[in-house]
C-alpha cells in the first residue's frame, strides 16, 4: 500500500441517487468530475423510490401550501430557510427534467398528481404508475453521459475522506480490490442514507450510511441523527424481499386491517390511514402488539382491479411473484426503516464543517425534514439540493495548488481484517432494529450503546474490502444514532420514545461531533 495510484479531478462526487448525477450535472460545467458509486450507476436508493416527487404545480396546489405542510410533517423541527428553498425552487427542477425528456404519468395534456399521507394538496408528481425515481434516475443518468468531462467509476467503495483536519482534498476508493487516492479541488458527498442498520429495511443492500461514517470519521458536524423514518407498509411475506409498499396506496384509498379484518387507524388518530407516517408506524406496531401478531393487512380489494393495475404495475407484478393479488387479497404488511432525516449537517448550499466538502441527499441534513419527511419530498430535496451543492463547489472550491498538501497524507500500511463480517452484520442490524427502532427507551438504548462500544474495537482497523468497510460504516454510524436517541429525553416527530412521550422541551436540533478518546459529544441547539 505504500505505492497508491492518485488521481486528479476538479470535482469528486461519491454517489449516484438524484443528488448526486443533478450535482455532476451542474459541475461539468465548470471542470472536470469523477463519480464514484460502489455498485453499478442506476443501483441506489432512488432507483427504489415508488410514490413520487411532491412538487407545487398542479391548479389547486401553491408553494406557500407546501411550505407549510412540510412544516407540519416535520413537527417543529424544519429549518424553515430550507424547506422555503424546496419548494420554491422545486417547480424550475422539475420544469428542468421534463425538458431533459423525463415522462411523468398524464390526464390528457397535465400532468397528473396524487394524494399521500399529511399533503393537502393532490401535488405528488408519478411516472410509469409506481417507478417515478427509475424514472428520474433514467432521465440524470442519460443526462450525465451527454459530457465527456464526467469520468464514471462503477463498483468502487470509499474508504475514508483525505483531509488534513480543515479542509477536505478528496477521498480514498478501494477500486478492484486496490486503493486509489482521488484528489480534488470540492468533493460531494451524496451516498444515501443508512437503512441497512436496520433489519427490516425498503433500502437496498448498498444503503450502509458510508458517507455519513466517513465524515464522522473525519470530524465533521452531523445533525439530527436520532430521527430515522420508519415506512409503515412494506411487505411482510414468506421468502418475499422486504418490497415498499408506496404511500400512494392509502392515499388512493387503501385502508390498514388488523388479522382480524377491522380497521383500525381512527383508533390513533383522526387522519386514518393518511395520519403521518411515524403516527401509522407505531399505530400498527401497537396493534401487532394488541392482536399478538407479526404483520397488519393493506385492503385495496375495494378498489377498481383495473385501476390498481394501471396506477401501480409495479407493485402489481411483484406481488403476483409471491402469490399476492393486490386486486382481490389483502396484503400482509408491517413497518421497515426507510429513510434517515438527519445526516451531515449543512446549510442550504450544501457546505459542511470541513472545507472543501459538499453534501446533498439522504446523506445530508439541511434540516428540510425536521423530526420527520413529508412524504415524496426526498426526490425533490436530490434535484434541488445537488444542483445547490454543485454550484457551491464551484465557487468555494481549493485553489489548484492547495492540492499539493494531499500528495503527503496517506491512508497507511497497517491492515487488518475482521472475522465473522455477516454473523457481525446480522448483530449490528438485529440490535438497532429491536433496541434503536420504533419505540424506544433509556432500557434498549443503554443496551445498544453498550454493545456498540464494544464492537469499536472489532471494527477500527485499515480495510480492504467491501463487506469490512461496509460493517465498519454501519457500527460508527449506528453508534451516533443510538447516543442522539439516549440523549434525546422527549418525543418528537420519528423519534418516539415510551419512557419519555411528552413533546415539552423537545424543539431543539442535536448538533454531533467527535470529542476526546472517541467520545461522541451532543450540543443542543434550540429552536426559537
Amino acid at each position: 500500500m505504500t505505492v497508491m495510484e492518485t488521481i486528479v479531478t476538479d470535482f469528486l462526487i461519491i454517489g449516484s441517487g438524484v443528488a448526486g448525477l443533478r450535482a455532476a450535472i451542474e459541475l461539468a460545467q465548470a471542470g472536470d468530475v469523477v463519480v464514484v458509486t460502489k455498485d453499478e450507476m442506476a443501483e441506489s436508493s432512488t432507483e427504489y423510490a415508488q410514490g413520487g416527487v411532491a412538487v407545487a404545480m398542479s391548479d389547486e396546489d401553491e408553494v406557500g401550501i407546501h411550505f407549510e405542510d412540510t412544516l407540519k410533517a416535520g413537527d417543529g423541527l424544519c429549518r424553515e430557510d430550507a424547506v422555503r428553498v424546496l419548494v420554491e425552487e422545486g417547480p424550475e427542477r422539475i420544469a428542468e427534467l421534463i425538458r431533459w425528456g423525463a415522462e411523468f404519468d398524464r390526464q390528457g395534456s397535465k400532468l397528473d398528481f396524487t394524494l399521500e399521507a399529511a399533503h393537502s394538496r393532490r401535488r405528488v408528481l408519478h411516472a410509469h404508475g409506481d417507478s417515478t425515481g427509475k424514472e428520474i434516475e433514467r432521465v440524470l443518468i442519460k443526462r450525465v453521459q451527454c459530457f465527456e468531462n464526467i469520468r464514471r467509476m462503477p463498483f468502487s467503495m470509499s474508504m475514508d475522506l483525505v483531509t488534513d483536519g480543515e479542509s477536505c482534498f478528496g477521498a480514498y476508493v478501494l477500486q478492484k480490490q486496490r486503493p486509489v487516492k482521488i484528489l480534488a479541488r470540492a468533493t460531494v458527498l451524496a451516498t444515501g442514507g443508512a437503512g441497512q442498520l436496520f433489519a427490516r429495511t425498503t433500502n437496498p443492500r448498498v444503503a450502509t450510511s458510508d458517507g455519513m461514517a466517513m465524515a464522522i470519521r473525519a470530524g465533521v458536524l452531523m445533525e439530527d441523527m436520532e430521527f430515522i423514518q420508519f415506512h409503515p407498509t412494506v411487505l411482510y411475506a414468506p421468502s418475499a424481499p422486504q418490497f415498499l409498499l408506496s404511500e400512494a396506496m392509502r392515499g388512493e384509498g387503501g385502508v390498514l386491517l388488523n388479522i382480524y379484518g377491522e380497521r383500525f387507524m381512527k383508533n390513533y388518530h383522526p387522519d386514518g390511514e393518511l395520519a403521518p407516517r411515524d403516527v401509522v408506524s407505531r399505530s400498527i406496531i401497537s396493534e401487532m402488539v394488541k392482536t399478538k401478531s407479526t404483520h397488519v393487512y393493506l385492503d385495496l380489494t375495494h378498489l377498481d382491479g383495473e385501476f390498481l393495475k394501471r396506477r401501480f404495475p409495479r407493485i402489481y407484478r411483484t406481488c403476483l411473484n409471491y402469490d399476492l393479488d393486490i386486486t382481490r387479497d389483502r396484503i400482509p404488511v408491517s413497518p421497515a426503516a426507510h429513510y434517515t432525516m438527519g445526516g451531515i449537517k449543512t446549510d442550504t448550499e450544501g457546505r459542511t464543517s470541513l472545507r472543501g466538502l459538499f453534501s446533498a441527499g439522504e446523506v445530508a441534513c439541511t434540516g428540510v425534514h425536521g423530526a420527520n419527511r413529508l412524504a415524496s419530498n426526498s426526490l425533490l430535496e436530490g434535484l434541488v439540493y445537488g444542483a445547490r451543492a454543485g454550484r457551491a463547489a464551484i465557487d468555494d472550491a481549493l485553489k489548484e495548488g492547495e492540492l499539493q498538501t494531499a500528495l503527503g497524507i496517506n491512508l497507511g500500511d497497517n491492515l487488518s481484517t475482521i472475522e465473522n463480517i455477516e454473523n457481525l452484520r446480522t448483530q449490528v442490524r438485529r440490535l438497532m432494529w429491536e433496541k434503536v427502532g420504533i419505540i424506544r427507551c433509556n432500557e434498549s438504548l443503554s443496551k445498544a450503546r453498550k454493545a456498540l462500544e464494544e464492537l469499536i474495537p472489532t471494527v477500527s482497523g485499515q480495510y480492504v474490502t467491501k463487506q469490512e468497510l461496509e460493517l465498519k460504516n454501519m457500527v460508527n454510524t449506528a453508534r451516533v444514532i443510538t447516543e442522539a436517541a439516549y440523549h434525546r429525553l422527549c418525543s418528537i416527530g420519528a423519534h418516539y420514545r415510551s419512557d419519555y412521550p411528552e413533546k415539552e422541551g423537545c424543539y431543539f436540533h442535536s448538533i454531533i461531533k467527535p470529542g476526546e478518546g472517541g467520545k461522541i459529544e451532543i450540543e443542543r441547539e434550540f429552536v426559537g
